[in-house]
């Protein structure tokens, strides 16, 4: 979600072949980025997981929390139970990969062993402004799960865009992603949380970083969401980045490790064009083995029309879903006013998400 006019700039400086005047004419929005955090010596752990436990975890008061929600430095199990009321609070996971702020939401009642979503931000967005325009803490509360929402600060990104665009920040065990699963195994292990049902979400750049984030930790994502971003692989640099964001990764689908992902895309999307979101529609397919089948059903919701494409394995669950929304733009769909970069109008992709997430399980 950058300023379109200078996106579009850069865009045809570097068709022009000129990336360097096409990094120049974004140096205001992305200068100011810290240099990537040297890689610590992970330490490989049971199941193949890094050992990214914290050395410390800290809490902030929010309107939501009360003086007992306080939680000590300490590690430890935590009750993810709230006594009568929800708990949207601030937190910081601190680990040898840097420090990473996120907010926490845990619905009242909410039982032991529960899911958790993983919500990342987009450009210029921060926790409690996609949390409003996603309405995912309301969906969570009714379906019973948590939600952690990371924050990007300026310090890393001038736009606060999550950097899945540098090649500092796409493997398993450093940068971005590195903290990122760290904090998503801490709050799954200090609040009792089911490792099982993890799962992991984003807008834009933050659908880009959740793409990354399934692919190099499928042991710790059980599926993924991607809303209006970019597949792995589409960029190695700003230049690159660019050139995707305009017309796709291009080339043939990449396979890996399959982790089960929903995809949504406006097909008028004019900042990431809609063939990104078919690109990470298609790795998930190869990824798959061609063990699912593949069919497309169209609707219309709350004015939109849309196309859904769903892969089924053989006993008929959705492991794989493209929507492609008619009309929709660069923007959350079915989402609220109240929040940055959403439209009211088109399917419901919070409910959708958390329906395709529950889904996976067992």
């Amino acid at each position: 979600m950058m300023n379109e006019n200078a996106m579009l700039e850069a865009l045809r400086l570097t068709r022009a072949g000129d990336p360097a005047g096409a990094t120049r004419a974004i140096q205001d929005m992305l200068a100011g980025k810290s240099a990537a955090t040297p890689e610590a010596s992970p330490r490989v752990v049971d199941g193949g997981l890094i050992d990214l436990t914290a050395q410390s975890v800290s809490y902030a008061d929010t309107p939501d929390a009360k003086p007992q929600d306080r939680q000590p430095d300490q590690r430890k199990t935590e009750s993810p139970k709230a006594e009568g009321a929800d708990i949207f609070r601030d937190a910081v996971f601190e680990s040898a990969q840097g420090s990473l702020q996120y907010k926490l939401f845990l619905p009242a009642g909410l039982p032991a062993n529960a899911p958790l979503v993983v919500m990342l931000h987009g450009c210029t967005q921060n926790p409690d402004d996609f949390a409003r325009g996603t309405g995912m803490n309301d969906v969570a509360r009714t379906r019973g799960f948590a939600v952690a929402w990371p924050s990007q600060p300026q310090s890393a990104n001038m736009q606060r865009c999550w950097n899945w665009f540098e090649a500092g920040h796409q493997k398993r065990g450093q940068g971005e992603p590195a903290l990122i699963a760290g904090m998503t195994q801490d709050v799954v292990s200090r609040h009792g949380l089911d490792p099982r049902r993890v799962f992991v979400a984003g807008l834009s750049a933050g659908g880009a970083a959740a793409a990354l984030m399934a692919a190099a930790y499928p042991d710790v994502y059980a599926a993924a969401g991607v809303h209006s971003g970019l597949a792995c692989g589409a960029a190695k640099d700003m230049p690159g980045a660019l050139k995707a964001m305009g017309k796709g990764r291009g080339g043939a689908a990449r396979g890996g490790t399959f982790v089960p992902t929903i995809v949504f895309h406006g097909e008028q999307d004019s900042t990431v064009n809609k063939a990104n979101g078919g690109e990470v529609f298609a790795d998930a397919l190869a990824a798959a083995g061609g063990a699912l089948q593949v069919r497309t059903e169209a609707g219309v919701e709350e004015g939109l029309a849309y196309t859904r494409t769903v892969a089924s394995d053989a006993a008929g669950r959705s492991r794989a879903e493209l929507w492609a929304i008619k009309g929709g733009q660069h923007a959350w769909s079915g989402g609220s006013r109240s929040g940055s970069h959403t439209d009211p109008r088109g399917p419901d992709a919070s409910r959708e998400m958390a329906r395709f997430f529950l889904d996976q399980a067992g």
